[in-house]
């Protein structure tokens, strides 16, 4: 079959002791992109690890371009099923975002800060069709999220006056600057107590607003306005 074609397609095709090679072609490939990025790694670098010549290595994939990406995209895949296998257990629409919450940090910070990094450097990678595949990627890993959001909104828990993609936004974009701190700093956060902030912190912008509080914050603003005036005709009488 030729290296034009789809590499699932490939992958479909090949023997059972070929199908084993590709296997470790591609765990292998997952350390040393987790390890170097995508620039510092080599298809070298991948086959002296495995023991194999690096034409082996093209024997499957066409390019180290078309290895990386099927790292991510079956990683993407396992975490992804991971999500939409075990939302849907978690009673209750805070419970779901605090477990979604806490599942991506844990997957990413604890089980995947390389591969992280590589998908945070790569999606702004300048081949429009390496970041476009890793966009249709997070677009079904972040469906479980849009999910809880949708339903829940329907059911008049959350707020509608914020589109559900601003909701998406600042969860996982709360969850990038923390992934990123990791990344840069090395310094590992304690999970639960990061989870649970951030939750805690999406909740209170996505819950309806309150009318009685909105009420008497605007309350409190006339009282400090009306002492503000007060104050100044005081002093311009005592003047």
């Amino acid at each position: 079959m030729s290296k034009s074609s789809s590499f699932q397609e490939r992958r479909a095709a090949l023997t059972p002791k070929s199908q084993k090679r590709v296997e470790a072609v591609l765990a292998t490939a997952r350390d040393v992109f987790s390890e170097f990025g995508y620039e510092k790694s080599t298809t070298l670098e991948i086959a002296q690890r495995l023991g194999i010549s690096e034409a082996t290595v093209f024997t499957y994939f066409g390019s180290k371009r078309e290895l990386c990406m099927q790292v991510i995209s079956d990683w993407y895949d396992e975490i992804s099923a991971q999500l939409e296998n075990e939302v849907p257990l978690i009673q209750g629409t805070r419970a779901r975002l605090g477990y979604i919450v806490y599942k991506h940090l844990n997957t990413l910070i604890r089980d995947g800060k390389g591969l992280c990094a590589l998908v945070l450097s790569e999606g702004r990678s300048p081949d429009t069709g390496f970041s476009q595949r890793i966009a249709d990627l997070q677009r079904r890993y972040t469906a479980p999220l849009m999910g809880v959001l949708s339903s829940a909104r329907a059911s008049g828990e959350l707020r509608n006056d914020m589109p559900l993609r601003l909701m998406r936004d600042m969860a996982y974009g709360s969850m990038e600057h923390i992934l990123w701190d990791c990344i840069t700093s090395g310094r590992v956060p304690n999970l639960e107590t990061a989870a649970r902030q951030v939750t805690e912190l999406l909740w209170s912008a996505f819950a309806p607003p309150n009318p009685d509080v909105d009420a008497l914050r605007q309350l409190q603003a006339g009282v400090a306005d009306v002492m503000q005036r007060f104050e100044t005709l005081v002093k311009a009488r005592t003047a």
